[in-house]
């Protein structure tokens, strides 16, 4: 499932870099995330980036986003076409 930003985001900019799919940017009071970039990293690494960076533990599963594993590398392939995965599940 694609993750999410929440509420306790202290706009630090540290998850940002981390995605590949380049799904994080700021919004008007907090960095957000679209679920339709979101690959939960699948393609890229073994865990979502993205959680592992953020000091106030603000990135989230989003289960309003569930995907399968499959799904997500899908979704990564439509986004970085002609290249291989450097991670699957």
């Amino acid at each position: 499932m694609a993750y999410k930003i929440t509420g306790d985001c202290i706009s630090c900019g540290a998850c940002e870099p981390e995605c590949k799919n380049n799904a994080i940017s700021e919004g008007e009071t907090s960095y957000v995330i679209d679920p339709d970039r979101c690959t939960e990293c699948v393609g890229n690494h073994e865990s979502p980036e993205c959680a592992e960076i953020c000091p106030v533990d603000a990135c989230v599963p989003d289960p309003d986003h569930e995907e399968t594993k499959e799904q997500l590398l899908e979704k990564w392939r439509s986004l970085h076409p002609g290249e291989r995965p450097a991670y699957t599940p």
